[in-house]
């Protein structure tokens, strides 16, 4: 996000030191710490207070899944390769593959020949 590197972290820390002091520098390290030690326990508590307000049906919800990539990901691509460990899915992905391979066994039809009905297909 920020693309921190190590010039850059080197560069921040100098003029930390300038604007701070040598005997501020620390105060202030354990300050941001603390601060984002908080932060990070309230972030955990809304997410415990999200699933526990969901109820048991949402127990597998992750928040990941939110975000529009990994939905994508998780519900189209795992789905076609399986992967997701729901043999109804899988079941029902392969009979789709199953249904756009043409039968070993087909004839083609006549010219003005009506095709088979198959109220399977409707």
């Amino acid at each position: 996000m920020f693309d921190l590197n190590l010039p850059k972290l080197l560069i921040l820390a100098v003029i930390a030191l300038v604007i701070f002091g040598p005997n501020e520098l620390p105060k202030m390290a354990a300050q941001a710490g603390r601060a984002l030690r908080d932060l990070r326990r309230i972030a955990e508590g809304a997410k415990n207070d999200l699933r526990e307000g969901l109820g048991p049906e949402f127990s597998d919800f992750d928040l990941d899944d939110l975000n529009p990539k990994r939905f994508v990901q998780k519900h189209l691509f795992d789905d076609l390769n399986g992967d997701n460990g729901n043999s109804a899915a899988r079941t029902r992905t392969t009979a789709t593959a199953q249904a756009v391979r043409p039968a070993q066994t087909s004839t083609l039809l006549a010219p003005g020949e009506r095709a088979p009905f198959d109220p399977d297909a409707t």
